[in-house]
């Protein structure tokens, strides 16, 4: 068993939240980071890495370069106790402070090779196809089916999404204008329609949507919401906290439950915010402050840090290298303009400098193995 050292944080989750959280505590405490991945991700940018090989070694970052003074426990996490957080590998990992980061469900592969070698096969796939179909109309599902049609305006692109409209995360207008500018640019968009891709395989070249329209594509992509990654918390003292969604209940410390030494940011939490990376940035920069005083010895309650939690004033959806749609409190704009704001590089280069590491310039080219 790895023993706790009277100052030990484990973090479980080396996403976008875990990985700044383990960065920031790493001098200030014996951090432990609980992973199965051998890396993070900066997840806004996974689509431009799809079809632009100059953004992909960019943004899949081994965790050895950035957490030079905290241990990796390359597992998941299957259980945990008031002192102990059990992991796939057998492992007892022993905390004094623990935070929960786990996210959502992903499939993902454990090296970061294998992890760039999955980029590739999608850029193959995207490259080889004459089209595609994209099963979702969120975020992912839009900003996807713009990257491809910006890049290759010659393919066929179908976008099939369960909704009535587009992007419900953001307003009607927004969702109006999205449409409006993907079949301004020749793509499909079916709503309120559903596909099946129970029995699909990477060969499936025909699909049937609910409304029975076939689509055929030669290569399909599935971009809607994946649940919480709670479930490793059933049968632990931490299920009381967990709601029917599978969001932790936290405090406005951020602490779970009001338990004094365990916290949870990002998307596991039950905060009333849009699930953005940059919101669960700002979660983890909270936790961290708070960390630090209590493993100074703070005991007072009122030292410690609150989230507030963002009201949705904003949000931007990145249309490829150039356009972008950002709803604003006063208005919503798409196009240029808005696309000028938003960096070409989809924040690559900010998150990297703030991770501590030095950045590769733009263009680039990956080496897979």
């Amino acid at each position: 068993m790895l023993r706790s050292t009277g100052d030990r944080v484990v973090i479980v989750g080396g996403g976008i939240a875990g990985a700044l959280l383990a960065k920031t505590l790493q001098n200030h405490a014996d951090v432990v980071l609980i992973d199965p991945k051998e890396y993070f991700e900066i997840p806004w940018a996974n689509l431009r890495a799809k079809v632009d090989p100059a953004a992909v070694e960019r943004t899949v970052i081994p965790h050895s370069d950035y957490l030079t003074h905290a241990k990796v426990v390359t597992a998941f996490a299957v259980g945990v106790d008031d002192s102990v957080v059990l992991t796939s590998i057998g492992r007892a990992v022993a905390y004094d402070f623990l935070v929960i980061a786990t996210g959502r469900t992903c499939n993902r592969p454990q090296k970061q090779s294998e992890r760039l070698e999955m980029f590739q096969h999608d850029k193959e796939r995207i490259d080889g196809a004459r089209s595609v179909l994209i099963v979702g109309g969120g975020p992912i599902g839009v900003e996807l089916a713009a990257e491809i049609v910006m890049k290759s305006p010659e393919k066929r692109v179908t976008l099939v999404h369960g909704a009535p409209r587009l992007l419900k995360v953001m307003g009607a207008r927004a969702s109006a204008k999205a449409l409006e500018w993907l079949r301004s640019k020749n793509v499909t968009v079916l709503l309120d329609q559903t596909v099946d891709l129970a029995s699909a395989t990477p060969d499936t070249r025909e699909f049937t949507t609910s409304a029975g329209e076939t689509v055929e594509a030669d290569a399909h992509f599935v971009c809607t919401g994946r649940p919480v990654a709670s479930g490793w918390l059933r049968g632990t003292l931490l299920r009381e906290h967990v709601d029917e969604e599978g969001h932790i209940r936290v405090d406005d410390h951020l602490r779970v439950g009001g338990l004094r030494n365990v916290f949870a940011v990002g998307d596991i939490t039950d905060v009333p915010e849009a699930k953005q990376g940059h919101l669960a940035q700002r979660q983890a920069m909270v936790v961290s402050r708070n960390l630090r005083l209590l493993v100074k010895g703070a005991t007072r309650e009122e030292k410690l840090h609150r989230y507030k939690p963002s009201p949705r004033t904003s949000m931007t959806v990145t249309l490829g290298h150039r356009d972008a749609l950002a709803e604003l409190p006063f208005m919503t704009l798409i196009g240029h303009i808005p696309g000028a704001v938003k960096p070409r590089d989809h924040f690559i280069t900010r998150t990297r400098r703030m991770m501590g590491i030095k950045s590769k310039p733009y263009g680039t080219m990956p080496h897979v193995m």
